[in-house]
């Protein structure tokens, strides 16, 4: 495992430890309404039951439970393990059974060929170098018309300057960059301080999880902007800056083959 695995394994088993943001389980609202928060999209068609789900990178308490909830065959991977206890433990509360596995999202080795059915992946993918090398494992363990909704954090997002002016927000990052973007401020809303964040271009993005075996089927952006907020707050700096997309992709049978880059 990298050195990028274990310093985020650190952070996120702080920042749960801490309750900070993105680290809440699910609680009575949630499993109220459990489709409103698993599928704000409409792309599962509301029966999951017995479907092998695969809750990728989504520990907290959060996806896998509410998942089980509607009778889907759940299994949390997280590389936190305090992130996968919340999940324990609220399974545990809710009388609820889902498996949980250790591992980072790029190592689905503790998996077969074509096991889930559909896998979901919240946020996360910005903590890895080799976003490839995430989309292949998941092609790897997803059967042939499966489906996997993922979210991830647009490339301007992280790009973009944290403190806004009054002509928006300064691009601060090259988008042709290497290596792990610099330091989240203390304290920040738009990024998680003290973790390791990687910028992915949309070739990858996009272009990554078509040449891996997917075809994309839709794409969302959600809309969290308000021109009316204060400069700097979350929904001030979406209005200007579309802080994530999410992607909803089918399992073809067989991956493509290798593109041809012409420069």
């Amino acid at each position: 495992m990298s050195n990028a695995h274990n310093h985020n394994r650190q952070v996120w088993d702080d920042r749960a430890r801490c309750g900070f943001p993105h680290t809440e389980a699910a609680g009575d609202a949630q499993f109220a309404n459990p489709w409103r928060w698993i599928d704000d999209c409409g792309w599962l068609g509301g029966n999951p039951s017995g479907k092998r789900v695969l809750c990728l990178a989504a520990g907290g308490g959060w996806h896998g439970p509410l998942f089980a909830f509607v009778g889907a065959e759940v299994t949390v991977v997280d590389l936190s393990p305090e992130m996968l206890a919340r999940d324990s433990e609220v399974a545990r509360q809710r009388g609820l059974h889902l498996r949980v596995v250790e591992s980072s999202m790029d190592d689905l080795s503790a998996f077969r060929e074509a096991q889930f059915d559909i896998v979901i992946q919240p946020v996360s993918t910005c903590y890895v170098a080799d976003i490839n090398r995430v989309y292949r494992e998941v092609a790897r363990v997803t059967g042939t018309g499966g489906i996997y909704i993922s979210q991830h954090k647009q490339p301007i997002n992280l790009q973009a300057d944290t403190n806004g002016s009054g002509r928006g927000y300064t691009v601060a990052e090259a988008y042709y960059r290497t290596g792990p973007l610099p330091p989240a401020p203390e304290r920040s809303i738009h990024r998680e301080t003290g973790t390791l964040e990687f910028l992915h271009r949309w070739d990858d993005l996009l272009g990554g999880v078509c040449r891996s075996g997917f075809v994309i089927e839709d794409v969302a952006e959600p809309r969290h902007g308000d021109p009316h907020a204060q400069p700097g707050t979350f929904r001030h700096r979406s209005w200007y800056i579309p802080p994530y997309i999410t992607f909803k992709a089918r399992r073809t049978s067989a991956a493509p083959g290798p593109r041809l880059w012409i420069p």
